[in-house]
């Protein structure tokens, strides 16, 4: 997965197309994403202690990799992902700007 934990990244596709958001948690083996403020579903939560009341909750959940691109930090917009070497080093850049990351 070429996406990781704190990139920038704008929705592609789905309900929240054009939302822009840092990434909080990876699940590489399921190939989601978790981004801030997107995707946001409602759940409602069962009282946990006795007198206390039941609530819904605003949670964020996964989307998955494909409907997210990184945001270059060169130019604003967004980009794919590419991979070089440097020295000893495999790192990644940014395939519009040519800009490591």
């Amino acid at each position: 997965m070429k996406l990781k934990t704190g990139d920038k990244v704008v929705i592609i596709s789905g309900k929240d197309r054009g939302k822009t958001g840092k990434i909080v948690r990876v699940f590489p083996l399921e190939n989601r994403l978790l981004v801030e403020g997107v995707n946001i579903v409602k759940r409602h939560e069962k009282p946990r202690q006795a007198g206390k009341k039941g609530q819904i909750v605003d949670k964020t959940m996964p989307i998955s990799a494909a409907n997210a691109m990184l945001i270059d930090a060169k130019t604003g917009k967004r980009t794919r992902i590419g991979y070089k070497v440097e020295g000893d080093k495999k790192v990644r850049f940014a395939k519009k700007s040519g800009a490591t990351l």
